[in-house]
Order: structure tokens, then C-alpha cells, then sequence
């Protein structure tokens, strides 16, 4: 015993420090050992970001895919709505025109409105009927809903009308209620509006009053509807009348054309082929 108390004592810095060695070598490797598993840890954390943002992009990708399948079936959706709206539309339009061909209405020309040219001044159409349908120049172009415009030029199997949407266009109106009389004319700009010119300010012509053609006209058929009064405005001798159109041009697909039965004498005198009278 006295020998081990006596080793011990000489050698107990090198014991104390092989103690604190492996004390330390224990502490060593516990560390490691937590280094290891966190290092674990944050690798499968890593892992698991890398694999969610992956997916992520994944269900993106798929999700735009699928917008875009989605928004080529609403267009083509779309489309086919507006197709069977049209269709709707102009078949209604044939239906409503056809319904009032009476018995007065049989030499009636039913034609389809093929081309349009609009403009802020000078717009024209075009309609499906000719020569060869009987149509011919300053032939009335109407709707059920009311004047259109005339014919201005015939080809074999097509007619241009002139609108009275066009600057050049007039025609003689008269007020279905008041009797005011005055000529229609278009300035250009909104297709659903028109003025009234030569209205004098002492007439009785009142907002909401129907505008129709006369039988001054020497194209149109008189007591066509050609809109109503929406504000009257005086001037030093004359007021400035806006009516609304009452023929929709922006739908129009389907018109009537009528010829009118024109008196060659009044046409004669009007053009000044008729020599005045010298009592002879």
C-alpha cells in the first residue's frame, strides 16, 4: 500500500494528466458526436427545402399549363357564344323583316348587309342584291325600325347604299306629332346621332317627338321612322335639332330595298327641265 501511495504521489501531475486527457478526449468526442448530428439535421433540413421548392416550381409549372389549357377553352368558348349570338341575331332580324311583308310589300327586295365602311364622315354598304335582284339607284333602304339610306350604285348581284350616316346624305323629315318639317343631315362623328337643319325657332317641335320622312322626298318612302328629338337648341332664326337615330347601324345585318313610285313630272320640274309657260 505504501508502495501505491507512494507511486502515486511521485507520478500525480502525470496521472492528473492522463486523467484530464481522457476526460477531454471524452468531451472531444460527445462534441463530435453532436457536430455529426446536427450536421445530419441540417443536411436533411436542406434536403427537405430543396425538395418543397422543387415541388413548388413543379405545381407551378402545372398550375400555368393548366391556365393556359383553361384560357384557350374560354376563348374558343367565347367564340362559339358570339357565333351563336350573331347567328341568333340575324335570324331574329330575317324573322322580324320577313313578318311584315304583307300583301303592300311583296315587290320588297329582302337583302343582307355584306360589307361596311365606317368612318367619321363618309360611311357606305354594301348589300347581297343586284341587277339581277331588281334593285336599281335611289331605290328606299329600310329596316323595321326605320329608314337606312338609298341605293347609290348597282352592280349584277351587289348594290352600294349611302347611309344616312354619310356627310353627302338628306332626306326632308317632318315631326309625327307637331307637323314641324325640317331637312335631316348628319355631321360626322357618332353614328347614333343626326341634326335637323332649317327648323325655324317659332315651331312647336318639342324633345321626344318622332322624326318621319315626307313625301317631299324623291327617294324615300314617306313615314319612314328616322329618329327622335333629344334636345333643341335656338338660334337667331333657326334651332339646332339633334334627334337619335332610330335604326341601329352598328347591328344592322339585314334591310329592306323599295323602289318608289316617282312622279317623272315633279322630278322634271325639280331639275329645271320644264320651260315655264309663255301663254302661247
Amino acid at each position: 500500500m505504501k508502495k501505491f501511495f507512494g507511486f502515486f504521489f511521485r507520478n500525480n501531475s502525470w496521472l492528473l494528466l492522463i486523467a484530464l486527457s481522457a476526460i477531454s478526449l471524452g468531451f472531444i468526442k460527445m462534441e463530435q458526436e453532436n457536430v455529426v448530428q446536427r450536421l445530419n439535421n441540417a443536411g436533411t433540413g436542406f434536403r427537405a427545402a430543396i425538395a418543397s421548392k422543387i415541388a413548388s416550381y413543379s405545381y407551378l409549372i402545372g398550375l400555368k399549363n393548366e391556365n393556359d389549357r383553361l384560357l384557350e377553352t374560354n376563348i374558343a368558348l367565347i367564340g362559339r357564344i358570339l357565333s351563336t349570338e350573331n347567328a341568333i341575331r340575324n335570324e331574329a332580324d330575317r324573322t322580324r323583316i320577313l313578318s311584315q311583308k304583307a300583301e303592300s310589300l311583296k315587290s320588297f327586295t329582302l337583302a343582307r348587309v355584306v360589307d361596311r365602311q365606317f368612318s367619321s364622315r363618309e360611311n357606305m354598304l354594301l348589300i347581297d342584291g343586284g341587277r339581277s335582284r331588281g334593285i336599281r339607284t335611289d331605290m328606299t333602304v329600310m329596316t323595321p325600325r326605320g329608314l337606312v339610306g338609298r341605293v347609290v350604285a348597282v352592280s349584277e348581284h351587289y348594290a352600294k347604299v349611302m347611309p344616312l350616316i354619310h356627310i353627302d346624305f338628306r332626306a326632308s323629315v317632318v315631326s309625327s306629332e307637331s307637323g314641324t318639317m325640317g331637312v335631316l343631315a348628319w355631321k360626322g362623328g357618332r353614328e347614333d346621332m343626326a341634326t335637323v337643319d332649317h327648323v325655324p325657332i317659332s315651331s312647336s317641335l318639342k324633345t321626344g317627338e318622332e322624326m318621319l320622312t315626307t313625301n317631299f322626298s324623291t327617294f324615300a318612302v314617306p313615314g319612314l321612322p328616322v329618329g327622335r328629338v333629344v334636345s333643341i337648341k335656338q338660334g337667331a332664326l333657326f334651332s339646332t335639332v339633334t334627334i337619335r337615330l332610330a335604326v341601329d347601324f352598328a347591328s344592322l345585318n339585314h334591310v329592306v330595298v323599295v323602289s318608289l313610285n316617282r312622279d317623272p313630272e315633279k322630278l322634271r320640274l325639280l331639275e329645271g327641265k320644264i320651260e315655264s309657260g309663255t301663254g302661247r
